[in-house]
């Protein structure tokens, strides 16, 4: 399929999630998992910021991306903190050769696997919400048709997060916002019971729980909810899984 055609799937595909009460952490996986497919990037995160104006991890594409962001955010300093402080975008070809500008990051980057970064500001106007956070295995940066592309994925995501009512109101973005990031929180501590229970890796935990929401037509959200409460068996979870990899492309 053409680049042209397959971006075009995949913004309809995200145009379509923005309705009335959209599942958000769904929503922003799609984004990051498309930017990895669009782009050519190995992986992307997502940071949000909160209420108190810290930035949390909200999305990644894998789990080696996720360990990532949340060292960064842990230590401080990192490629993508600096996008979100100036609200512009920072590339970095070669983590290897910025090393002495972020240290810890840029030695943690490398024992996972990333040796280079885009980070693209989520902002509407001079409000700066986040960052979206595109990882290379390889040095090289972005072309300026890929950057341009990065850009537009990180504006659908603050659109989609702000929507006109929340531009409008504070209120209602910082209740949003935080939604995002508690819902988060429960849905981590889904994937790491399921992990435990099935002694498989968090990705896959994580995947079983979107094939399974999708499969009952439920919220991510509902389903983390039923497997920490025990309502929801690794069995069946398991079983609607294995049904959507059998089910015909």
């Amino acid at each position: 399929m053409a680049r042209e055609q397959l971006l075009a799937r995949v913004f309809v595909e995200l145009a379509d999630t923005l309705v009335a009460d959209f599942d958000v952490i769904e929503f922003l996986h799609l984004l990051t998992e498309r930017c990895v497919q669009v782009l050519g990037v190995d992986a992307a995160g997502l940071l949000l910021t909160d209420q108190a104006d810290h930035l949390q991890l909200v999305a990644a594409s894998s789990e080696q991306s996720r360990i990532l962001e949340l060292f960064q955010l842990q230590a401080d300093q990192g490629p993508c903190l600096d996008c979100y402080a100036t609200g512009t975008q920072v590339a970095v070809a070669d983590l290897a050769a910025e090393a002495a500008r972020w240290p810890e990051f840029a030695a943690a980057a490398h024992e996972r696997g990333f040796a280079a970064v885009h980070a693209m500001p989520m902002r509407l106007r001079e409000q700066v919400i986040g960052a979206l956070n595109l990882f290379s295995a390889t040095p090289g940066g972005l072309d300026a048709d890929s950057a341009a592309l990065g850009q537009a994925f990180a504006d659908v995501a603050t659109i989609g997060l702000l929507g006109e009512r929340a531009a409008r109101e504070q209120t209602l973005l910082s209740q949003q916002l935080q939604i995002a990031l508690n819902t988060r929180v429960l849905i981590e501590q889904a994937k790491g019971m399921l992990a435990e229970r099935g002694g498989e890796s968090m990705d896959r935990a994580f995947t079983t729980m979107r094939a399974y929401a999708r499969a009952n037509n439920r919220k991510l959200t509902d389903v983390a909810h039923a497997v920490i409460n025990g309502d929801v068996l690794l069995s069946e979870l398991t079983r609607v899984r294995k049904a959507s990899h059998r089910a015909p492309g």
